[in-house]
């Protein structure tokens, strides 16, 4: 009873930090994510302790939550009748923004004179993107556009990108430290978990397509959604696949065969606001503030180098599809924040160089504390100023409104 109580009290806690930050951010024309994450981090144990390190760890299912319904509002925007007008762009972009960060990091810190397999694993993870702060700036905003609809296709591609770069660094790695060795089975597993996942989600669909051909009421189909997603993170656990994979492949194979697809995903929308809340707020507690200073040379190699690969691949990648030019120019900084897929890439690569396990944690952790802060606001900008998102008039001294201006490309 007294442990029902505590959680009963921090998810009101932070039900109520997270909408007065979000309010003050707004107030400073800062994303509502950004608020949260620094309402996680003054209730956290940095700070105020409000909310303590074992309440945070406790809370890890909040995050399966949130990521399992980001994955699939970003699988639900894998429309075969825009790959068809776009054809293989984002494809294409994906794969330059995602290497160009593994290339640009994995170069710079080997001429540095830093270990091969660290630079080696930290170049993998550096290609993998967190969709969740980018996407809630383009829900609040309500950006649309070219670019926009690329971003969407481009960042969850981008996992799948990752999780399969990371697996053949890991090979590498293994083959080149002692005690590991190349093996046929640890070269495949990326294929693996990427193809399994794409499996489950398309055959978890078929069954979800029953269940919503058979109820068609607001709250059944929420229920339904709510089951579907969950389950899909739960199994792809079990099967060693990739949850976020897995809950992208179920949105994209349903909107490709369900009709309705829009009143189900509207539906989601009244569930996930509290989730994603809760889960931003968690994300901001668990940040350690005096890890930023320990993260030292390497960490800031690490976070300024990735930055400049995604910008300069999506670029690349923008040029070789002969992309908009807002595209080659804004895609790039939208990119900027990493924490999902990063964090679990984390917990593999302590575990193959367990030596250099404290080096990879605190750098992660602190690159994952700056992009969760900066990311949003720096999403909104390249928005913005690509044109599609659109800021409510200024207003002039005495209440007369300035004319609102979409700002050049």
């Amino acid at each position: 009873m007294e442990l029902s109580n505590t959680i009963l009290f921090q998810i009101a806690l932070i039900m109520a930090a997270g909408l007065l930050f979000g309010r003050l951010a707004k107030l400073v024309r800062m994303p509502n994510v950004t608020g949260y994450l620094i309402a996680g981090l003054v209730l956290g144990p940095c700070l105020l302790n409000f909310i303590p390190a074992d309440i945070v760890e406790n809370f890890s299912v909040a995050s399966d939550m949130a990521l399992g319904f980001i994955a699939f509002s970003i699988g639900s925007e894998f429309k075969l009748s825009y790959f068809k007008q776009v054809g293989a762009s984002p494809i294409i972009i994906a794969i330059t923004e995602s290497l160009g960060a593994v290339v640009l990091v994995t170069g710079v810190l080997l001429l540095c004179g830093v270990s091969v397999p660290l630079s080696i694993l930290l170049g993998a993870i550096a290609a993998a993107t967190a969709p969740a702060q980018t996407i809630m700036v383009i829900n609040q905003y309500r950006a649309k556009g070219s670019l926009t609809s690329m971003l969407m296709s481009v960042v969850a591609l981008d996992d799948a990108v990752a999780l399969i770069a990371f697996g053949f660094a890991s090979t590498i790695v293994k083959t080149i430290t002692k005690g590991g060795g190349f093996s046929l089975l640890s070269l495949v597993q990326p294929l693996y978990e990427v193809l399994v996942s794409f499996v489950l989600g398309a055959a978890l669909c078929m069954l979800m397509l029953l269940f919503l051909r058979w109820f068609k009421k607001p709250g059944n189909r929420l229920c339904v959604t709510i089951g579907f997603v969950f389950g899909a993170t739960w199994l792809a656990n079990l099967l060693d696949g990739s949850p976020l994979l897995t809950c992208m492949a179920l949105g994209a194979v349903l909107v490709n065969t369900f009709k309705d697809t829009d009143h189900v995903m509207k539906v989601a929308e009244s569930f996930t606001p509290p989730v994603y809340m809760i889960f931003f707020v968690m994300s901001g507690a668990g940040f350690d503030l005096g890890a930023v200073l320990s993260v030292g040379v390497i960490g800031a190699l690490y976070i300024v180098l990735r930055v400049l690969g995604k910008m300069g691949g999506a670029w690349l990648g923008g040029k070789i599809t002969h992309s908009e030019e807002k595209i080659c120019r804004w895609l790039g900084p939208t990119l900027m924040p990493q924490a999902g897929v990063a964090l679990g890439l984390l917990t593999v690569a302590a575990s193959i160089v367990p030596d250099f396990a404290p080096t990879i944690r605190t750098i992660i952790l602190c690159s994952t504390f700056i992009y969760s802060i900066i990311g949003p606001s720096v999403a909104k900008f390249s928005l913005v100023r690509a044109g599609e998102i659109v800021l409510p008039p200024k207003q002039k001294k005495g209440g007369e409104q300035m004319p609102s201006q979409r700002p050049a490309v």
